[in-house]
């Protein structure tokens, strides 16, 4: 290692773009996995010896295999994402290594997606397009393929952080009628006031929403929080949008849910499990829009996310907080 380059950073991902690694090579040696999944973490166990700091990527997880083979000089990690379940958080927590992650950078491109599935969900963008496909195209009848309006509908949020404030925003141009959300605390006054949200309780929010849009973490309360008892208390011309996590949602009591017809449509980006098997009978209803996790999937928002990931790094080489600390 290089006297003038004190630090050593594992760059644990093959597709991190340059732009942040730039960052760090004025004070760093930088390694970069070369392997793909699954062939990547014999790599990732022999490189990170010796390591500093790692940038974190991808489904694998950051455990104790992985720290002990990097030794006690590790000090900093970061993963490029909102979400931190591909790290084993106690076990940094024990060792006493601060993590980083990148939530506001996701911000915009996943509330793009959440507004353009709500869109396709809605106004039946699937099944049109199976319509086509099959040579089922109905010029005969007016009320064919008709969808539901956003004009004038309460939309809900369960989750009502920065990803769901940046969706309401969008969603004013629509002419809403109003926002609920559900969340552990209230938000500050002047955002309700903003999007003319209320608090509501969850029963609430199922009953009267006309769009529900989860964008929440998942955790132990609310690990398939969305079942057949919350689906059964929703309008059955309501629009299911989940980009928070796949476990939140009961997969199957969602299912039985838009084939039955007892609500109106779906629209999704995460699932469960992911990838999502081509063959699940998900993807066999029309009444479903299914995206691959791809809601923070834009070139800007990842060289943003590139770009901070390293300066948390940084940071926490230096002893310092880190710019947005996971914990």
């Amino acid at each position: 290692m290089s006297a003038t380059k004190p630090f050593k950073v594992l760059i644990a991902h093959t597709d991190v773009p340059p732009e942040g690694i730039e960052i760090l090579k004025e004070k760093c040696e930088i390694l970069q996995v070369i392997n793909e999944p699954p062939k990547n973490r014999p790599e990732i166990l022999e490189k990170i010896k010796g390591a500093h700091a790692v940038i974190w990527g991808g489904r694998d997880i950051l455990n104790a295999e992985i720290l002990d083979a990097a030794g006690p000089q590790l000090k900093a990690v970061s993963t490029m994402s909102s979400g931190i379940n591909n790290v084993d958080v106690p076990e940094l927590k024990k060792r006493g290594i601060p993590l980083g992650s990148t939530p506001a950078m996701l911000t915009v491109a996943v509330a793009d997606l959440t507004v353009g599935l709500l869109v396709a969900a809605a106004r039946r963008f699937q099944e049109g397009r199976r319509k086509i496909d099959s040579d089922k195209w109905d010029k005969d009848h007016l009320n064919w393929l008709l969808g539901q309006d956003i004009r004038g509908s309460t939309v809900g949020f369960y989750g009502f952080g920065g990803i769901g404030q940046a969706v309401a925003k969008r969603l004013m141009g629509f002419e809403i009628e109003r926002v609920l959300y559900t969340t552990r605390n209230r938000v500050r006054q002047d955002i309700e006031e903003q999007f003319n949200a209320k608090k509501v309780d969850f029963d609430t929010l199922l009953a009267e929403s006309d769009f529900l849009i989860i964008a929440s973490p998942l955790t132990k309360d609310t690990l398939g929080l969305f079942n057949a008892t919350a689906f059964n208390k929703m309008k059955e011309t309501a629009v299911l949008v989940n980009v928070g996590r796949g476990k939140i949602v009961n997969q199957d009591d969602l299912y039985e849910a838009l084939k039955s017809s007892r609500i109106f449509a779906a629209g999704l980006d995460v699932m469960d499990p992911e990838p999502l098997p081509s063959k699940d009978k998900l993807l066999t209803l029309d009444n479903v829009v299914v995206t691959p996790h791809v809601g923070y999937a834009t070139r800007r928002t990842r060289i943003d996310a590139a770009n901070l990931a390293s300066r948390n790094v940084l940071q926490g080489l230096a002893g310092e907080p880190m710019l947005s600390p996971a914990y």
